[in-house]
């Protein structure tokens, strides 16, 4: 049986943010069920908005190249999403663009996202958590081929939700972002026996 694989990230570009503590959490809950854990920062893979014309004449980026490779080697994925004017964020959907392009003639369409499986989480000072954002997120993803679990958690007051630590303080609302992480890996270890 194989150990399943799965990245993990907040969907910010920010320094402390919230999504990236709430990814980082729900990773946990995936590493202590015995998946591997790649857990990454945006921020990390700085990327030009996506242009047709700049990839015709430059071709894919090099930070676009290198997080397809990550996309592409993991079964799974677990995103935390920021909430911006009631959607994702530019810098998620711009990863998510550049990460969708085939390089070749030869490559398969989508194949850093084809066959993968995720789960949805957000952060959001609103009262709602990045509910709506989620939402979007979901179907762009359902779109590219990417099976979306139907689990999710909002956190609401995202401002205050977090210790010094990184830890959520309501403890069944951390218990319930490590759960996420636990359902991606069990769904992912079923498929792979």
């Amino acid at each position: 049986m194989s150990t399943p694989r799965i990245l993990a990230f907040g969907g910010s570009l920010r320094h402390d943010s919230y999504n990236q503590k709430l990814a980082a959490l729900a990773a946990a809950g995936a590493r202590d069920s015995g998946a591997t854990v790649t857990l990454i920062a945006l921020r990390d893979f700085p990327l030009p908005v996506f242009d047709e014309d700049l990839e015709s004449a430059h071709g894919m980026p090099e930070t676009a190249r290198q997080l397809k490779e990550l996309f592409r080697t993991h079964d799974g994925v677990i995103i935390a999403s920021p909430e911006y004017n009631s959607s994702l964020t530019a810098a998620l959907k711009n990863a998510i663009d550049w990460v969708s392009r085939s390089e070749s003639d030869e490559e398969s369409p989508l194949r850093a996202f084809t066959g993968k499986s995720a789960i949805l989480c957000a952060a959001s000072p609103g009262g709602l958590g990045g509910l709506r954002g989620l939402v979007h997120l979901r179907a762009i993803l359902g779109n590219l081929g990417v099976t979306v679990l139907p689990d999710q958690v909002a956190v609401g007051s995202a401002h205050k939700a977090f210790d010094a630590n990184g830890s959520l303080i309501d403890e069944k609302q951390g218990a319930r972002i490590r759960r996420l992480g636990s359902t991606l890996a069990h769904h992912l270890a079923k498929l792979l026996a």
